[in-house]
């Protein structure tokens, strides 16, 4: 088992804490939920705060159980690929993205039924509606973790495509694409066939559509900080003991003092020799990813990163 990263564990404990505080307080007549919990924007209990506290609370123990291990699954690994503070800000934007789209599909089904109820010609009707109607739009709440834990999910999909998983039921090991684009699909079409299962598929579907947005952007612009380096990194963790066993059996070649070397072997073997160096160099410092983020890099580690991808990709 991994030891597990700074921001994944403090968000372990963040959302436990939270859970079991909502349901001591729910004793006394304190409903966290309610308080904290994503009201949809029309309702009087809407406050802008509620993007970022709904996202650490949970419905049941399956809802947090789910989310928290899902969390731990995926989190540790892309936290020890980007580092504390990309994986911060990325969990904590896809999360308000997931409540952003919540509330544009709550609008959506809000204008069908103020329509259906009622002549609407303009916004203004619409609001006036969603003012008389203010108190009753409270029950419009959205609580839970599982846009933010799609985003990871979908950022593990299109940093490791090719890892095979194994998923229950499945009796065989699934690739992290086909994981993802699978999960995509069910939750589009929960979306559109099961609009009243008390589910927020689009707030999945915006966490995930937020995190792909994010990543295409760190990927054509790497001078911000996210450069791919931390893919190569996320390999050399699966493949870590496979690699060490494969350098470690690798036979030396023998000591002839009888054999000549032409000019062209000696080439060779210097050639080889300069190659070994920048690797084990590179070896060390995508080491120091794993250990502090790309952030902990001085400014000649990543040039040297950057010159070996761009030498790998020639």
């Amino acid at each position: 088992m991994i030891r597990i990263p700074t921001i994944t564990k403090n968000l372990l404990i963040i959302n436990v804490i939270a859970f079991i505080a909502s349901f001591v307080l729910k004793r006394v007549g304190i409903d966290l939920d309610n308080i904290l919990g994503l009201h949809f924007f029309m309702a009087s209990d809407f406050h802008l705060y509620q993007l970022i506290t709904y996202m650490f609370m949970h419905g049941g123990i399956q809802h947090i159980v789910f989310n928290m291990f899902a969390l731990w699954m995926f989190g540790c690994v892309i936290e020890n690929v980007w580092g504390p503070k990309k994986f911060l800000f990325y969990y904590i934007l896809c999360g308000i993205g997931a409540g952003v789209m919540q509330e544009i599909a709550q609008l959506v089904s809000f204008y069908f039924i103020a329509t259906g109820a009622s002549h609407v010609s303009s916004i203004s009707d619409l609001i006036l509606i969603g003012q008389t109607n203010a108190n009753a739009l409270n029950a419009w709440t959205t609580i839970g973790a599982s846009g933010a834990v799609y985003a990871i999910l979908l950022a593990f999909g299109m940093l490791f495509p090719e890892e095979k998983l194994f998923i229950f039921p499945l009796p065989i090991p699934i690739k992290a694409k086909w994981f993802v684009i699978f999960y995509v699909v069910i939750e589009l079409v929960s979306a559109l066939a099961t609009p009243g299962d008390q589910v927020a598929h689009f707030a999945h579907l915006g966490g995930m559509l937020f995190g792909f947005i994010l990543i295409r952007y760190w990927q054509k612009h790497p001078t911000i900080g996210y450069n791919g380096y931390g893919q190569s990194m996320g390999h050399q963790f699966f493949d870590r003991l496979k690699t060490n066993w494969d350098n470690h059996t690798k036979k030396k070649p023998k000591n002839n003092s009888d054999k000549t070397y032409n000019a062209d072997e000696n080439k060779d073997w210097e050639y080889n020799a300069r190659k070994k160096v920048k690797q084990e160099e590179i070896d060390r410092i995508l080491d120091k990813v794993r250990r502090s983020g790309y952030d902990s890099l001085s400014k000649e580690e990543k040039q040297k990163l950057f010159d070996s991808s761009r030498n790998n990709n020639a």
